[in-house]
């Protein structure tokens, strides 16, 4: 999703808007419970983004850090903190936020689904849905992973001067190569999921000349003839890019390039 590409139900008109609708909820974030800023910043999306749920996933990755004070250095162990402090209140928040973004591609299960009633242990409803789901599996195993992966791929390119819709592009594809996305995966099969993360890491090999033709090749055959969304993956991605900006590491608004963009019929 980018200015050149939509879909008929998102734009980035409203992946726009729903950020510009969360910010006041994330500005008190460490101050008040994170099952509410979630809850508070999903009611505020779905309302400014067309009634469509642009954003859930983002939440639920960024509201956790957000959550950590300024004062304290944004890493894995102070989002485990965060995470920490967790209590039925924040499930019934969660599961109510879920339910106002109503998701696709989520499916049902036994136990603690989203359909159901809120459970009293978050984390540990997260931790049945980790097998299936990157975003469960953060929330329970840590965000280390985040901090190690996306976050490091981010900031080494935007710190080496690349501009930020490339950097951006460049860590979506080291992400999805790293570990095939969860949507993917739910929606059409693990072996597409697979597949998908292994054409990701092809382009990765490719010379510098060849990669943004490849790259943009990939982009049309995840749209048509099936939609293969690596949504899990762009969530990971929005969320390091959070961090990068949050701790100040760099200033990618500096290196930004307004033909960055792959063009994408």
């Amino acid at each position: 999703m980018h200015p050149g590409a939509s879909f008929a139900d998102l734009t980035h008109a409203d992946l726009v808007a729903a950020a510009a609708a969360i910010a006041p909820a994330f500005d008190l974030a460490a101050t008040q419970p994170l099952g509410l800023t979630i809850l508070q910043a999903v009611t505020a999306a779905r309302s400014a983004a067309a009634d469509t749920n642009a954003n859930l996933g983002i939440i639920l990755l960024t509201a956790p850090l957000a959550a950590v004070p300024d004062d304290e250095p944004l890493d894995a162990a102070a989002v485990d903190r965060v995470l920490a402090r967790l209590g039925p209140a924040d499930a019934a928040d969660v599961y109510q936020a879920i339910a106002i973004a109503r998701p696709g591609g989520m499916g049902r299960v036994d136990h603690d689904d989203i359909g159901g009633p809120p459970p009293t242990d978050l984390r540990a409803a997260m931790r049945a849905a980790a097998g299936r789901d990157q975003i469960a599996r953060l929330w329970t195993e840590g965000f280390g992973p985040l901090f190690a992966g996306a976050v490091v791929d981010l900031a080494a390119s935007l710190e080496a001067g690349m501009p930020v819709f490339e950097a951006i592009v460049d860590c979506h594809l080291r992400q999805l190569a790293r570990e095939p996305d969860s949507l993917i995966a739910r929606k059409h099969g693990a072996d597409t999921a697979a597949r998908v993360s292994s054409r990701a890491a092809a382009i990765l090999r490719l010379s510098p000349t060849e990669r943004p033709a490849a790259t943009i090749a990939f982009d049309a055959s995840l749209r048509s003839p099936r939609r293969l969304n690596p949504g899990t993956t762009a969530d990971i991605v929005a969320a390091a890019l959070y961090s990068v900006l949050r701790t100040g590491r760099v200033d990618p608004f500096s290196t930004m390039s307004p033909h960055a963009l792959p063009h994408t019929p």
